[in-house]
C-alpha cells in the first residue's frame, strides 16, 4: 500500500485555478462536513453504547419526536438522508419496538410513523445527552458569536438547493 502524502500536492502549472485540488482546510463544505461528523459522532458514541442505536436511527427518532405522523419519505426529506438508509433505520426501529407504523386514515397506501412508548423512553435519555453536547460545543463561543452563528446558519439553510 502506498504511504499517505505528507505535503501539499504539486499542481501542474497549466491547470486553471478552478481545476486545482481543493484547499480542504479552507473549503467550507468540507469543513462543515468534518465538523458535523465530529459533533455527531461524539453524541453517537454515547447512545450507541447504551442503546445500540445508529446515527441514522437516532436522527429518524429525533425527527419523529418533533414531527409525529410523518411518512418514511417525509422523514427522508426532513433529514436530507437517503431514502434507503431511512427505510433500513425504520425497519430496525419498528422491529425494536421504538417506532410504530400505522396506515394513514385518508390514504391506505401511506404509512404514518411515530415513536412508541418505548421509543419515547429512549428519546428521554438521548435528547438530554444531545443537548449537553450542544451546550459543550457552544460554550466555546461567546454570546455574540453564538448569535452570529445562528444567523449565518439560518441564512445558509434558507438557500434554495440547486
Amino acid at each position: 500500500m502506498k504511504p499517505l502524502a505528507r505535503s501539499v500536492a504539486a499542481v501542474p502549472e497549466e491547470h486553471h485555478p478552478d481545476h486545482a485540488p481543493l484547499e480542504l482546510e479552507r473549503f467550507l463544505p468540507y469543513r462543515l462536513s468534518i465538523l458535523s461528523n465530529a459533533v455527531s459522532q461524539a453524541i453517537a458514541d454515547d447512545y450507541q453504547r447504551r442503546f445500540d442505536l445508529s446515527m441514522t436511527e437516532w436522527r429518524v427518532m429525533a425527527v419523529l419526536a418533533r414531527f409525529d405522523g410523518l411518512s418514511a419519505r417525509e422523514v427522508a426529506e426532513r433529514t436530507l438522508m437517503d431514502k434507503v438508509a431511512v427505510s433500513r433505520a425504520l425497519a430496525k426501529l419498528v422491529e425494536a419496538g421504538w417506532v410504530t407504523r400505522a396506515t394513514h386514515d385518508g390514504d391506505k397506501r401511506r404509512s404514518v410513523l411515530g415513536l412508541s412508548e418505548a421509543g419515547w423512553a429512549v428519546h428521554e435519555v438521548v435528547a438530554p445527552m444531545a443537548r449537553q453536547h450542544e451546550r459543550n460545543l457552544l460554550a466555546r463561543l461567546d454570546e455574540e458569536e453564538r448569535t452570529w452563528l445562528v444567523r449565518i446558519l439560518d441564512k445558509l439553510q434558507a438557500m434554495e438547493p440547486k
